[in-house]
């Protein structure tokens, strides 16, 4: 496999981390994502004139990638940034939309928010388990839960059951009651009640198109985890080199360099697996390598995280330090769209019935 970028792909790499790197440091990324509306609206225009929405559609839907090679490249450049603009719910809507043959030229160019609407208390990752229900009439009840972006949405695509389907709808935001709030590791999300709340049906038997919206948030997820990982890494070493002990630089000391080494392994075991899951977006083996890459990443994260940490001392864990909130970051990660049990568990039930 040709883990090198193509031109295109690297234009668009190399102008996403530029941008980032002098418009969106970690001082102006903690100024905005622990207050409402937990993202920087101005930055969120300025990276859809930038084109880095359209990198997640396709040409017919208006855009020019939609591929999981473009998934994974953007998503990585806001991981370097640790970045908390709503990309995630952007990228899972824009699928859920042209699978049902929606326009979206307002959801890419940064003027209309949606959120997409799956997890329940009950039912936090699996679609099997959903129990909001429809009515004939279109009007939905039930509740859903960690919907992200779901605190600045104008729309919500919502999962639910009509009889035995599970269907997709739009409601809009005024008519539904959302209760917003900040999330641990920056960004913004809602609860959302529904109760009898009117409707437009998009897809009827929504079982697939839901699970490619899901299969390409993880994808983004994982790449979205590799950005973050690698700069953890590349504070950590910088700090390793700077930090005397004895006399001499602590990274001069053979068991951390061993640690930095395998720190440095985890990521590019990483990096592999994720080029991997987004090779396959939208092919027959799409949930598979997704959820491997996402069982992965979970495990990968969380060693690079408390590896970091321990490897700083204190100064990483004070709010002024960017690792206490890289490190913040990627251990909640695992909780978003599935943690490492569920993948694992998912993974295994696919190879039992192959």
């Amino acid at each position: 496999m040709d883990f090198n970028l193509t031109e295109d792909r690297q234009m668009l790499s190399d102008t996403l981390t530029r941008y980032l790197a002098e418009q969106y440091q970690i001082e102006h990324r903690n100024s905005v994502a622990y207050d409402a509306p937990f993202h920087d609206p101005s930055k969120w225009t300025e990276m859809a004139k930038l084109g880095m929405f359209s990198a997640l559609a396709n040409e017919a839907d208006g855009g020019f990638g939609g591929t999981g090679a473009d998934i994974a490249v953007v998503f990585e450049a806001l991981g370097h940034a640790l970045n908390c603009e709503p990309a995630l719910p952007l990228l899972m809507s824009s699928r859920l939309l042209s699978a049902a043959g929606q326009e979206q030229a307002a959801l890419l160019e940064g003027t209309a928010h949606y959120a997409v609407a799956i997890a329940e208390p009950d039912a936090p990752y699996d679609l099997i388990d959903i129990t909001a229900t429809a009515n004939d009439d279109h009007h939905l009840s039930g509740r859903k839960t960690s919907v992200y972006g779901g605190n600045i949405a104008d729309y919500f695509l919502v999962a639910a059951k009509a009889g035995d389907r599970l269907n997709l709808y739009q409601v809009q935001a005024a008519d539904a009651e959302v209760i917003s709030y900040g999330l641990i590791d920056g960004g913004g999300a809602a609860e959302v009640l529904l109760d009898n709340t009117k409707a437009e049906l998009l897809i009827e038997n929504a079982q697939s198109a839901l699970k490619d919206a899901l299969d390409a948030g993880i994808v983004a997820l994982c790449g979205e985890a590799v950005g973050m990982m690698y700069v953890t890494y590349q504070i950590t070493v910088d700090y390793l080199k700077q930090r005397k002990q004895f006399g001499r630089p602590i990274g001069s000391f053979q068991v951390l360099q061993h640690r930095a080494v395998d720190m440095l392994t985890e990521i590019e075991q990483s990096r592999s697996i994720t080029i991997k899951a987004a090779s396959e977006l939208g092919g027959t083996n799409a949930s598979r390598y997704a959820s491997m890459a996402k069982n992965m990443i979970g495990r990968s994260a969380r060693l690079i995280a408390e590896e970091a940490i321990q490897m700083h001392g204190g100064i990483a864990m004070t709010w002024e330090y960017a690792v206490s909130h890289y490190a913040k970051r990627l251990i909640m990660i695992d909780h978003q769209l599935g943690d490492t049990d569920f993948h694992l568990n998912r993974v295994m039930g696919m190879l039992n019935t192959a």
